[in-house]
C-alpha cells in the first residue's frame, strides 16, 4: 500500500470538514449573498486543500463543496433535492470547476517539489564533489557519500566494504534499478528488500568496493534519488582513482 506524508492524510481530514465548516458559517447568511458569490468561496476552499495535498485530496474537497453548497444553499434548504434548474446548473459548475481546479493546484504542487527535490539532490552532489576535491584521503569521501546516501535512500544504516565481494545481495545497479538475483524489484510499488544491499563502486573497469545499504522498512526512494545514488558513488570511484596517483 503506498504511504501518504502526514500533510497528504491531514488534507483529506480538511476535505471532508472545511467545507461543512464553511458553508454552515455562511447558511445563516445566505439571504444576503448571491449563490455565485457562495460557491466562488467554495472555489476558495478547494483550492486551498488541493494545493496543501494530493489530487484526492482536491477531489474530495470539490464533490464536499458540491455537496454541502446543495444543501445549504439551494432550494428546498436541508435537503440535497434542488427545485429550480439555475441551482443545478450552479451545483455542477461548481463541481467542474472544482474538480479541474484541484487537479491543477494538485499538479502545481507536485511541480514546486520536484523542483525542491531536484534541488536537493544537486546540492548533495556538490557537496561531495567538494569533498572529493579538498581531500587527500578517499575515506573522507566514503564518509560523506554515506552519510549522504542514509538521508537520501530512507536508510537505517550504510557501511562500505573494501575490495571484495562476499554474498549475492540485491545490488542497486547503474541504471538505478533494484535486482535481486535475477529479477528486477519494483522499487515503487514494493519499497526496497528488506536485507541489505549493495552498491558497487568503480572507476572504469577497476572495483573499489561497495557500499552495504540497510533500508528502513518499506522505505521506496526515488528513481531520481536511486541515481543520485549511483552519483554519489561515482564520486568514491574518483576519490581511490585520484588517490592512486
Amino acid at each position: 500500500m503506498p504511504r501518504y506524508p502526514r500533510r497528504d492524510r491531514v488534507a483529506v481530514i480538511a476535505a471532508v470538514v472545511v467545507p461543512v465548516a464553511v458553508a454552515g458559517i455562511l447558511a445563516p447568511f445566505r439571504a444576503h449573498f448571491a449563490s455565485v458569490n457562495v460557491a466562488l468561496c467554495m472555489v476558495v476552499v478547494v483550492v486551498a486543500v488541493a494545493a496543501n495535498g494530493h489530487r484526492l485530496a482536491g477531489a474530495l474537497t470539490a464533490l464536499s463543496a458540491t455537496l454541502w453548497f446543495d444543501f445549504f444553499f439551494s432550494r428546498p434548504y436541508g435537503s440535497l433535492g434542488i427545485a429550480r434548474s439555475a441551482d443545478v446548473l450552479m451545483a455542477v459548475l461548481l463541481l467542474l470547476v472544482g474538480l479541474a481546479v484541484s487537479r491543477i493546484a494538485a499538479r502545481a504542487r507536485r511541480l514546486q517539489m520536484i523542483a525542491r527535490t531536484d534541488a536537493d539532490h544537486r546540492s548533495r552532489v556538490r557537496d561531495v564533489a567538494d569533498v572529493t576535491r579538498s581531500s587527500t584521503s578517499p575515506d573522507a569521501v566514503v564518509d560523506a557519500v554515506g552519510a549522504h546516501l542514509i538521508a537520501l535512500l530512507d536508510l537505517r544504516g550504510c557501511r562500505f566494504e573494501y575490495g571484495r565481494l562476499i554474498g549475492r545481495p540485491p545490488r542497486l545497479e547503474q541504471d538505478g534499478s533494484v535486482s535481486v538475483g535475477p529479477c528486477a524489484r519494483d522499487v515503487d510499488r514494493h519499497g526496497l528488500p528488506a536485507e541489505e544491499i549493495e552498491l558497487r563502486v568503480y572507476r572504469g573497469d577497476h572495483f573499489h568496493g561497495r557500499f552495504m545499504l540497510d533500508p528502513t522498512p518499506d522505505s521506496r526512494p526515488s528513481l531520481r534519488a536511486r541515481l543520485v545514488a549511483v552519483t554519489l558513488a561515482d564520486q568514491v570511484g574518483s576519490a581511490f582513482e585520484h588517490a592512486a596517483r
